[in-house]
């Protein structure tokens, strides 16, 4: 995803924002009562909206349902001046019930439109780079146990376990030659633990 220089920039101040916010002094997260406080502060701040966005639009955090992240996408290409308004993207993006009232705050000054369209970008980015992370986090764990499971196979394959006979599924089937009944493994494991064995 290329994004504009404009989202760039705005991604990182929003993102140093949010893990300001997430800790205290003594390490303990406290982000979801900071948030409230940044919502509860919402319209002190709005003389801010234009020059520092990030600042309000952490209130917004985990505030938006996106409904077309391919419009996100676009969006987070386009530079400030080119953004389009709060109306043509609301089929793109729907607000939390709990975000509703703090738009209707914002949409009340003449700048809110466009900063409700910034606040939803930054966090579409924010999520997706979360997304994005985790996805890569999974992969590397899919392809280490992969690799776990070669190394494996080929120990099994040096120590005589795997004859190459191949079942079903192109899998060795396991048959090398020196089944022992299951039963009477039972029964040798009983007898060791004092019972008596069963003829």
């Amino acid at each position: 995803m290329k994004l504009s220089r404009f989202f760039e920039d705005l991604m990182s101040v929003y993102k140093a924002e949010l893990e300001d916010l997430k800790s205290d002094s003594e390490g303990k997260n406290v982000l979801k009562a900071r948030l409230r406080e940044k919502a509860e502060q919402l319209p002190m701040l709005l003389p801010m909206m234009a020059s520092n966005p990030e600042m309000l639009a952490v209130a917004f955090h985990e505030g938006f349902i996106f409904m077309n992240p391919l419009a996100l996408e676009a969006l987070s290409a386009k530079e400030e001046n080119k953004l389009p308004s709060w109306k043509s993207l609301s089929a793109a993006v729907k607000l939390e019930p709990w975000a509703e009232p703090l738009s209707r705050i914002v949409l009340k000054d003449p700048a809110g439109e466009a900063f409700l369209v910034v606040a939803a970008g930054l966090e579409y980015l924010n999520r997706s780079q979360q997304t994005r992370k985790l996805g890569a986090s999974e992969a590397q764990d899919d392809e280490d146990e992969d690799k776990e499971a070669n190394e494996a196979n080929e120990e099994l394959k040096e120590s005589g376990d795997l004859d190459g006979q191949y079942g079903r599924h192109g899998r060795d089937d396991g048959d090398d030659g020196d089944d022992y009944d299951l039963g009477e493994a039972g029964a040798d494991w009983l007898a060791e633990q004092g019972f008596d064995r069963k003829e």
